[in-house]
């Protein structure tokens, strides 16, 4: 692998012009099909197959296509003492519904005083109105949206309280804003710091933002041929940017090193990509791997987000063997600060080894750094392990829904406050069950006098049944929110009674957005440990077959479990428990988005394992060149540990980015990433792992001899060096 990367790297310096038109020709033809081909993402989050799902498919072919339309709850309140009813409030509750009908967009406003089917609460001081559109909630425009607030603000002027939520109230996921902008910033800050040169950083994340471009507006471009979740793009934006600065960031720190050992410009570019290259390829192949697992756990649109992500670390890949070394060939000797390249003799290249960066000296604060860990090895063990330990004690509370809380403060969120003290809890969540078939009114009829007698209904509401007499739905009303465990268990107890309650008449379903969020929820949550054992179990034979170790991988895969724990923990603390969430910005507290959980882990597992490669393959590099293993671990300690922590400062700042102005979906998962990238590159990879190797000395690199006969992936160039020593 190593000689061909090695080759690749020249074909590219060779060819370097070639190769930076094509890239840039490439990006031109992404930008152009975003903009003629791109349709609009989604806000929906269903699973094929399941009950829930099912059933609401079924409602849209019974009852009409309406039932898939957006809407909106517009809720009216009196002051107290007062009655919705009263003349002057009624009057004013018409004029308002009849604003709501007129608006753009809206195929109806129910009249919550309508004798016939009356919205009011027991105390007679609110009501609301349900807004209904012709088109799915991600195809309601700004426009709408702004007309239907305005609405809600005329109510307010006629003497009214007046708030609104609903699924039409929500706007899609915006990509781009300062917050990121200043993440860019902070990660071009650390490459000039780390370089000492603005030309190696300016190049470093340009060509980053190439292989993030072409991959995000190929993902846009996706969205006029598939039905993609609105949070995609950003997610594949946020990791390609983290891993495409990073990826180039090790091949430029390499090629740098090359030129320092007194290679020319054309000997370093190959010998770079030859090397930290074939790191990349093998990190960025374990992202992709832990990113496309992802379709383990059965549900359509997280395989969607995985694919997607993987489709754009993989340019991010491509871009570092292949864009970097072309841009490192017109860049030169210019990748070094001013005082090497001074250094640097006209004639052989030789740089003075009193000039070399103060960084991976042998006395530097790294050299320190790995001294102090590999001799306080139990202590720093222990000391990793009990931090993120106690970080990671939250996750045993964790809980999750595919419903997030609206923003405190908003309409929305005032919303849901006076539909929640006025009518109870579950009124915003409401359960439909649906009987489809012949005679369906009339068990339908049945099941609301049998519903009505479990506990945590509010209300029942009579059957409904549609035209041709079909089928028949039930509207029932928990006493629990929707996002609580007693609404979880309500949603089973009444499949329960509906599948008792069989006998060979119609088929019955239970489903509404509460069903759909507690199915959705049930498969992520079985399907994580799964996945789990999946990646964990890859990333075993994979780091095997790339340090011929047992105790390395395990190491590395015990760590990561650690980062997983305190990443989630920190989170929920932060989200669900509503701990420091002034300091991110987070609008709301509650249970975490469902699918948050797996794609954490299977980005984080993608990222650690890097930081275990780039790091431990240094280790392993010293020790077969003849170090003792103690030693080793220094050594290599010394030369990774400076770019290892230069990487994850800037997927720190790439992926904090997102976390103060992200919206309820983005930001839990990156702060977790955030989280969880401080926690496995500063504890576990730079602290844990080099006193566990310290402490297994010599057996840290034992292979049992029955797997001798696997594989070697020389990820340090071994072949490169036997082969300049011939």
């Amino acid at each position: 692998m190593a000689t061909f990367l090695h080759r690749l790297g020249a074909a590219a310096f060779r060819h370097r012009v070639p190769v930076v038109v094509v890239w840039v020709l490439l990006l031109a033809l992404a930008g152009a099909g975003a903009a003629t081909l791109a349709g609009k993402t989604v806000n929906t989050f269903e699973i094929p197959g399941q009950e829930s799902t099912t059933a609401l498919r079924l409602i849209g072919e019974e009852f009409g296509d309406d039932a898939d339309g957006a809407s909106a709850q517009v809720v009216l309140q009196v002051p107290e003492g007062q009655r919705i009813t009263d003349p002057q409030n009624a009057a004013g509750v018409a004029a308002a519904v009849a604003g709501l009908a007129a608006l753009p967009g809206v195929v109806g406003a129910t009249n919550p005083l309508d004798p016939a089917a009356p919205v009011v609460s027991p105390d007679l001081r609110a009501a609301y109105s349900t807004v209904t559109y012709a088109v799915a909630p991600p195809e309601v425009t700004e426009a709408q949206r702004a007309a239907l607030f305005a609405a809600v603000d005329d109510a307010r002027a006629g003497g009214l309280t007046a708030e609104v939520t609903g699924d039409a109230t929500q706007g899609v996921s915006q990509i781009g804003g300062p917050a990121e902008v200043v993440g860019v910033v902070v990660a071009l800050l650390v490459l000039a710091l780390t370089y000492g040169s603005l030309v190696a950083a300016g190049m470093n994340l340009l060509t980053a933002v190439v292989g993030v471009g072409i991959g995000a507006l190929g993902i846009t471009t996706l969205t006029g041929f598939v039905d993609l979740q609105s949070t995609t793009p950003v997610l594949a934006i946020m990791l390609g940017l983290a891993v495409g600065i990073d990826y180039a960031l090790f091949i430029f720190t390499r090629f740098r090193h090359e030129l320092l050992a007194g290679r020319s410009v054309a000997g370093a570019v190959p010998a770079a990509v030859g090397t930290a290259g074939s790191a990349v390829l093998t990190a960025g192949a374990t992202v992709v791997i832990a990113l496309v697992g992802l379709a383990v756990a059965g549900v359509p649109f997280l395989t969607e987000m995985g694919v997607a992500a993987a489709a754009t670390v993989v340019v991010a890949v491509l871009v570092a063997l292949t864009l970097v070394p072309a841009v490192l060939g017109l860049v030169g000797v210019r990748a070094l600060p001013r005082a090497a390249r001074r250094a640097l003799s006209p004639g052989g290249g030789r740089h003075a080894a009193a000039e070399a960066p103060a960084g991976p000296g042998r006395r530097g604060l790294f050299a320190a750094w790995g001294r102090t860990v590999t001799s306080r090895r139990w202590a720093s063990l222990g000391l990793a392990v009990l931090v993120l330990g106690v970080v990671a004690v939250p996750v045993a509370s964790m809980r999750t829904s595919l419903s997030t809380a609206w923003p405190e403060g908003s309409t929305q969120a005032r919303a849901q406050e006076i539909l929640s003290d006025r009518f109870g809890a579950g009124v915003s969540g409401p359960l439909l069950v649906l009987v489809d078939g012949d005679g369906a009114p009339e068990r339908a009829a049945g099941l609301v006098t049998r519903l009505q007698g479990l506990d945590g209904v509010a209300l029942v509401t009579p059957a409904t049944p549609n035209r041709d007499g079909t089928a028949a739905l039930v509207t029932v009303v928990p006493t629990t929110a929707p996002d609580d465990e007693a609404t979880t268990d309500l949603v089973h107890r009444m499949r329960d009674l509906v599948r008792d309650d069989a006998d060979g008449a119609a088929p019955a379903y239970v489903t509404g957005q509460t069903a759909v969020s507690v199915d959705v929820s049930a498969t992520l949550a079985e399907a994580l440990p799964v996945y789990l054992v999946l990646v964990v179990g890859l990333a075993l034979v994979l780091l095997v077959l790339v340090f011929r170790s047992i105790a390395v991988p395990v190491v590395g895969v015990l760590g990561f479990l650690l980062t997983i724990g305190a990443a989630l923990g920190a989170t929920t603390a932060v989200f669900q428990w509503g701990w420091l969430k002034d300091l991110v910005h987070a609008e709301s507290t509650g249970p975490l988005l469902s699918l948050a959980p797996i794609i954490v882990v299977g980005i984080l597992f993608g990222l650690a394992m890097d930081y275990q490669v780039f790091l431990v393959s240094r280790m392993h590099e010293a020790h077969a060149h003849g170090e003792d293993p103690v030693q080793a671990v220094r050594t290599g300690f010394r030369q990774a540990a400076p770019v290892v922590v230069a990487a994850a400062a800037i997927m720190f700042a790439v992926f904090a980015g997102f976390v103060p102005e992200g919206d309820a979906t983005i930001q839990p998962i990156a702060f977790a990433l955030a989280v969880g990238i401080l926690a496995d590159a500063v504890v576990v990879r730079m602290v844990a792992v080099p006193a566990a190797l310290s402490l297994l000395g010599p057996a840290a690199w034992w292979l049992p001899r029955w797997l001798r006969w696997l594989p070697t992936l020389d990820v340090e160039g071994t072949a490169l060096e036997r082969t300049r020593a011939g």
